[in-house]
C-alpha cells in the first residue's frame, strides 16, 4: 500500500463517433469526474459525499457506477479494505460524454494505484464495466475503453473483449455541444431497431471500416464523408430538438462533419485546427440558442492520456 489517501480525474468521452455504434470512442481533455479514495478504520466502502449531481446519485454502493466497479475488483481478488470515498461530477449526467463511464474508470483506477496493485488495464476494463452496466443496463465499452486507454479506441469484440488502439491526426480537433436536455443512454437504446437490413449493415461497415483507414492515414476527406451512421443517429436525432440546425450550423462552417456523441444530447464535430474548431463550436452554440435551448461548448483534441492521479 503506496499511501492512505489518493484524488484521481477521469476524462469524458465520445462514442460511437457515427457509424462506430458501440464499437469507437474518444478521450477529450478538460471536463470530466473525479473520486478521491481515503483508507478508513472501516471494514467496509462507503460514499462520504457526491458533489456536482444536483443529489441525483446514490449513496448505495451497490447502485454507484463508481462504487459497484470497485466492489467488482475487490470481490475478484478477495480485497477486504475500508474506504472512504468523494466523488466530484464534473460533467452534465446523460450527457452523453461518459459521465458513468468516468466515474467507473475513477473508481477503480484510484483503487489500482492506492493499493499498488499494478493490474493490467484489461482487467481495469473488466471492473469498469461493471459499474457501466449498473447505469445503462447493458455492456458497451465505447466509452469506457477510451476513458481509461485514452486516446481514440476500437472494440473489435465483446466476447472476448478486445480493444485496439488507433492512430489518428494529432491536429485532430473536436468541437462539442452539451444542450441542456437530458437523455438517458438506457431510454435511448429502447428506441433503436433490434434488426437491420443488410443493405445497412453493409453501408454502416463500409462507412466505419473507411473511418479508421481515414484517421490511420490522416486523410481528412475520407474521415468526413466516412462519419454517418444509419443506425442509431436517424432514430435518436428526434431526442434533440436542435439536431438539424446544429449539425446545419457546423457544416456550413466548416466541419468535416457533425455527429450525436454517444446517445446524446451532445453533438460533436471534427475539424483540423483550433481556430476552426471555434468557430464551428460557436456557430453550433448560436443555433441551439435559436431553438431555444441553452447550451455549453467545449473544445479539445483527443485525449491520449486517459485517467490520471491529481497531485
Amino acid at each position: 500500500m503506496k499511501s492512505k489517501k489518493i484524488k484521481v480525474f477521469a476524462p469524458a468521452t465520445v462514442s460511437n463517433v457515427g457509424p462506430g455504434f458501440d464499437l469507437m470512442g474518444f478521450a477529450i481533455h478538460g471536463i470530466g469526474d473525479e473520486i478521491e479514495l481515503s483508507i478508513s478504520k472501516n471494514n467496509f466502502i462507503q460514499i462520504k459525499k457526491i458533489i456536482g449531481d444536483n443529489n441525483r446519485l446514490p449513496y448505495d454502493t451497490n447502485k454507484n457506477t463508481a462504487t459497484v466497479s470497485i466492489l467488482s475488483l475487490f470481490k475478484s481478488h478477495q480485497i477486504k479494505v475500508g474506504l472512504d470515498i468523494i466523488i466530484r461530477k464534473k460533467m452534465g449526467i446523460g450527457s452523453g460524454l461518459g459521465s458513468s463511464s468516468a466515474s467507473a474508470v475513477a473508481g477503480v483506477f484510484a483503487v489500482d494505484k492506492l493499493l499498488g496493485l499494478n493490474l493490467p488495464k484489461q482487467e481495469l476494463l473488466s471492473h469498469a464495466l461493471a459499474g457501466e452496466l449498473i447505469a445503462s443496463k447493458s455492456i458497451h465499452a465505447d466509452n469506457i475503453a477510451p476513458c481509461l486507454y485514452g486516446g481514440f479506441i476500437l472494440i473489435r469484440s465483446y466476447n472476448p473483449i478486445d480493444i485496439v488502439q488507433i492512430d489518428f491526426p494529432k491536429n485532430l480537433f473536436c468541437s462539442i455541444l452539451y444542450p441542456e436536455i437530458e437523455i438517458k443512454t438506457s431510454e435511448a437504446r429502447k428506441i433503436l431497431d433490434k434488426k437491420v437490413d443488410r443493405s445497412v449493415a453493409i453501408s454502416q461497415a463500409g462507412n466505419a471500416s473507411a473511418l479508421i483507414v481515414g484517421l490511420i492515414k490522416k486523410d481528412f476527406q475520407l474521415i468526413s464523408r466516412s462519419m454517418e451512421d444509419f443506425i442509431a443517429e436517424p432514430k435518436r436525432a428526434v431526442l434533440i430538438p436542435c439536431y438539424n440546425e446544429v449539425r446545419n450550423a457546423a457544416l456550413n462552417s466548416g466541419a468535416l462533419n457533425c455527429n450525436i456523441s454517444g446517445s446524446g444530447p451532445s453533438m460533436f464535430s471534427f475539424s483540423t485546427s483550433e481556430k476552426d474548431a471555434l468557430r464551428i463550436v460557436s456557430a453550433m452554440k448560436t443555433a441551439a440558442f435559436k431553438k431555444g435551448i441553452k447550451s455549453k461548448t467545449f473544445v479539445s483534441m483527443i485525449n491520449d492520456d486517459g485517467p490520471s492521479v491529481i497531485k
